[in-house]
């Protein structure tokens, strides 16, 4: 029972170690000096949403008072919430923060353990 427990705490060990360099790897890209690599991380810092938008502008179309552009507007807003569903807007930041809380759950729960 006691090797069991030892094992299980030496991988809880690694795992905490293993997020901590995945952290510290996420807050040392945003540092970097290179014009593309700026840009590409750039653009993952401003995700697009496109299903938010498509959202927007169907319910803009269903509140206008012309026919067509009810018509038009329902399909949009279904549009809109498919593409919130395959399209995430997770930003490298998120992703960041994710791993920041992971890291301090499993230490939390490495803690415990002793």
């Amino acid at each position: 029972m006691d090797e069991v427990l030892k094992r299980r705490i030496h991988k809880i060990r690694k795992m905490n170690d293993s997020i901590k360099r995945r952290v510290e790897i996420y807050s040392t890209l945003g540092t970097l000096d290179d014009r593309g690599t700026a840009r590409a991380l750039g653009s993952l810092q401003r995700a697009p949403a496109p299903g938010r938008k498509i959202q927007k502008i169907g319910f803009i179309l269903f509140l206008a008072p012309e026919p067509f552009t009810t018509v038009a507007g329902v399909p949009m807003i279904i549009a809109g919430k498919y593409l919130d569903k395959v399209y995430n807007g997770s930003t490298i930041a998120d992703i960041g923060h994710e791993a920041k809380n992971f890291a301090r759950n499993v230490s939390d729960i490495k803690d415990k353990m002793r």
